[in-house]
């Protein structure tokens, strides 16, 4: 897509006024397995030390993704931190990986991957005749 998509697009990875913002007010915080980078806003414009409180906003966080922008992608210890869960950033409080968790596999909704049962029109929409118990509904029955 080239510059032009990187202008006007933001469904393929962040736009350059995205990165740009990021690069001058963000802090980068780490980097998840899939490339994903995660930052901070690296200074609160609202504190100006007001006594009462009223000022304060809550730190913005955010996620740069390395490739498609997919929400899915975000593993569960980073999601935490953008929604603000926990302050401490997630690489430096993970327990080690159980040998029985599965590695990430991106959602395959409305692609040639996806799941498709017997019967489904991309299989050639053939299923089992239904019996037994099964009547159809007339109006005049």
């Amino acid at each position: 897509m080239g510059l032009f998509g990187k202008i006007f697009t933001w469904w393929d990875g962040a736009t350059i006024g995205t990165l740009l913002w990021s690069g001058r007010n963000g802090e980068h915080v780490g980097t998840d397995a899939q490339g994903n980078k995660y930052y901070r806003q690296s200074k609160n414009p609202r504190a100006d030390g007001k006594p009462d409180g009223s000022n304060i906003s809550r730190e913005r966080r955010w996620v740069i993704y390395n490739g498609a922008n997919d929400s899915s992608r975000v593993p569960s210890e980073w999601h935490g931190w953008l929604h603000g869960s926990f302050d401490d950033v997630p690489e430096s409080n993970l327990p080690p990986a159980k040998i029985w968790e599965a590695d990430y596999t991106p959602n395959a909704t409305g692609t040639a991957e996806a799941y498709r049962p017997q019967g489904a029109l991309e299989k050639g929409g053939k299923r089992a005749r239904a019996v037994g118990d099964y009547e159809a509904w007339t109006p005049e029955g």
